[in-house]
């Protein structure tokens, strides 16, 4: 049955074509804007630099023997670095099992401390004066007893200054050590981890007060070495 002539067929509007105007393409939009001004501007601003005098210029400075060997050294290292961190676990060709250990924590804080420890005692033992060694060398001492008797003692204040400020980023140490130690309660968890998962849980109070302990533990461990170095020098002079 046909419907009249006279009767319209309503037909529904047409939906226009909406804009994405927010979400997800505003958010990629600023992300991208934001990366290429903190990241691509100075990174465009070295490229331009390094070519400021010329393509040949350019060449000459990374061409050097210096230059060179500097760049060969950290490709071969960080291709070495590489290897080793695809071969961690038991199933590894060389079976190597540091990460998620206690050792992968005592390996961590040991890069990052030794530095404290090597910029305090370097300038010390530069300026040690060789005239002493090379006297009690020339009346017979052998080496052993001029490393105890001439070396050591002066090298004692700065080895104690290195090791506080070794100590003193050792037991406040995260950065490298939230993914390396795996987080693993009762086993390879970190104070620094510890109390970060207490934030991040809402438990402040937590936090703060293993804050507190590590606090006095330093100040304790760096009292004991204040005292150690004074009780060198007194005996030394005795």
């Amino acid at each position: 049955m046909t419907p009249p002539a006279d009767t319209a067929v309503a037909t529904p509007p047409r939906e226009g074509v909406r804009l994405p105007l927010g979400g997800e393409a505003l958010t990629r939009g600023i992300s991208i804007t934001w990366i290429s001004v903190i990241v691509m501007i100075p990174l465009a601003a070295v490229a331009t630099r390094s070519l400021d005098e010329g393509p040949a210029a350019f060449w000459d400075a990374v061409s050097t023997p210096e230059a060179w060997a500097a760049i060969k050294l950290t490709v071969i290292a960080s291709l070495i670095v590489v290897a080793i961190n695809a071969l961690y676990g038991s199933d590894s060709p060389v079976g190597i099992e540091a990460a998620y250990t206690k050792a992968a924590v005592v390996m961590a804080l040991l890069f990052v401390t030794l530095p404290f420890v090597v910029r305090a005692v370097q300038p010390v033992l530069m300026e040690l004066d060789e005239e002493m060694e090379e006297a009690a060398a020339s009346l017979g001492a052998p080496n052993h007893r001029i490393f105890r008797s001439i070396i050591l003692p002066n090298l004692t204040p700065a080895i104690i200054a290195g090791c506080a400020l070794a100590f003193a980023r050792a037991i406040g140490e995260f950065g490298s050590l939230v993914l390396l130690t795996g987080n693993i309660p009762f086993d390879t968890q970190v104070a620094s981890v510890y109390i970060f998962g207490r934030i991040e849980s809402d438990n402040v109070t937590a936090a703060a007060a293993v804050s507190v302990l590590l606090l006095v533990i330093s100040v304790g461990i760096l009292f004991a070495l204040n005292l150690f170095g004074r009780w060198r020098s007194r005996h030394e002079r005795g």
